[in-house]
């Protein structure tokens, strides 16, 4: 597998209905984009963070609010827009140029779609590991698991707020680390 020294680990939460189903695959908007950048050398997470984005079309439901623990507060007062949020991830991330990752295709096939739909530049590179994959193939795995399965197969702590995409992409990245080590 060929990667740079750096990898960009994200993990997107977005709008959700207790009730899943062709509503969500039509409504469902980006409101967070976790981002850490591990460097694949030291295995040691070098930047996060967590980007609030505000939803263009659809409300933060109840439901969304429990499982992720974003409010609508949270994006009314701190959300920037899908546009500034790509911006953010080229400009202080490099997200053009470094080798990315995300836990299952989810966070590659959405991220293209909000930015084909809403007219945003996608920020990231053509350079994609998926570590759900990946964990499935170095442990012979017939069936892929969750992320949280695997840190219990590694057996390390999920650490956070899980379904919040920060917290989310960090567990990632240790996952990451631990099949890069390996």
């Amino acid at each position: 597998m060929e990667t740079t020294n750096e990898v960009i680990i994200i993990d997107l939460e977005a709008t959700c209905w207790e009730n899943d189903g062709e509503h969500q695959k039509q409504h469902s908007e980006i409101i967070e984009i976790g981002i850490c950048k591990l460097n694949t050398v030291t295995g040691k997470i070098t930047a996060s963070d967590g980007i609030l984005v505000k939803p263009v079309k659809s409300k933060i439901s109840p439901f969304c609010t429990k499982l992720t623990s974003i409010t609508p507060q949270m994006v009314d007062e701190h959300g920037i827009s899908l546009a500034e949020a790509c911006g953010i991830l080229e400009k202080e991330y490099g997200s053009k140029q470094l080798t990315w990752a995300s836990y299952g295709v989810y966070d590659r096939s959405m991220l293209k779609e909000q930015c084909q739909k809403f007219g945003v530049r996608y920020p990231m590179s053509n350079h994609h590991i998926n570590v759900k994959v990946l964990f499935s193939e170095v442990y012979g795995l017939q069936k892929a698991i969750g992320m949280a399965g695997a840190l219990r197969m590694l057996k390390l702590p999920l650490e956070g707020t899980h379904h919040r995409g920060v917290d989310d992409a960090k567990n990632i990245a240790k996952i990451l680390s631990d099949l890069l080590a390996g």
